[in-house]
C-alpha cells in the first residue's frame, strides 16, 4: 500500500509502501516515553520505498533495554515524531528498515494494528478503554 506521511506543521513529507498486515502496537516504556502516549502504532516500510519528499528531520539515537541502537527522526519545528531505524552499521542489527509512525500517515484510518509487542509493559488501564464514557467532539 503506498502511504503519504507528514509532520504537524507540514515541514516534513514522506512517502513509502507498507503491508498493512504488519501494523503493531508497541508498549514499551521507550515508545510511552517517546509519543508521550500509553503506546506507539508503527508500520515498517517496505524496504527501498521511504523517500523523503521535503524537509530534514532531527534525528539522534537512543539505546533499547535489548542494546540495540535507533536512530529517533522528529520534526525541527513542530516535534512531531516520525520514524525510526537501526543505527548504520550496527553489527546486532539486519539493514535499516524504517519504522514509521501511523498517527504521522495521512492513511492511518487503513492501517488499523495486528499485533501488540512489549505488553509486559502496557498501561493496564489501556484494555479497559472501551468501558470509558465517549464524547464525540469537544
Amino acid at each position: 500500500m503506498k502511504i503519504e506521511g507528514r509532520c504537524h506543521c507540514g515541514n516534513l513529507n514522506y512517502v513509502a509502501e507498507v503491508d498493512p498486515d504488519k501494523v503493531e502496537v508497541c508498549h514499551c516504556t521507550d515508545c510511552q516515553t517517546l509519543s508521550g502516549s500509553a503506546f506507539r502504532v508503527v508500520v515498517p516500510a517496505q524496504p527501498g520505498t521511504f523517500k523523503l519528499v521535503s524537509g530534514e528531520p532531527k534525528t539522534y539515537v537512543k539505546t533499547a533495554e535489548s542494546g540495540n541502537r535507533r536512530v529517533q527522526a522528529f520534526c525541527p519545528n513542530c516535534g512531531t515524531s516520525l520514524y525510526a531505524h537501526a543505527l548504520a552499521g550496527d553489527p546486532h542489527i539486519r539493514p535499516p528498515i524504517v519504522g514509521l509512525r501511523v498517527g504521522a500517515i495521512v492513511q492511518r484510518a487503513q492501517l488499523p494494528p495486528k499485533t501488540q509487542y512489549w505488553t509486559r509493559s502496557r498501561q493496564h488501564w489501556v484494555t479497559e478503554m472501551a468501558s470509558l464514557p465517549e464524547v464525540e467532539k469537544e
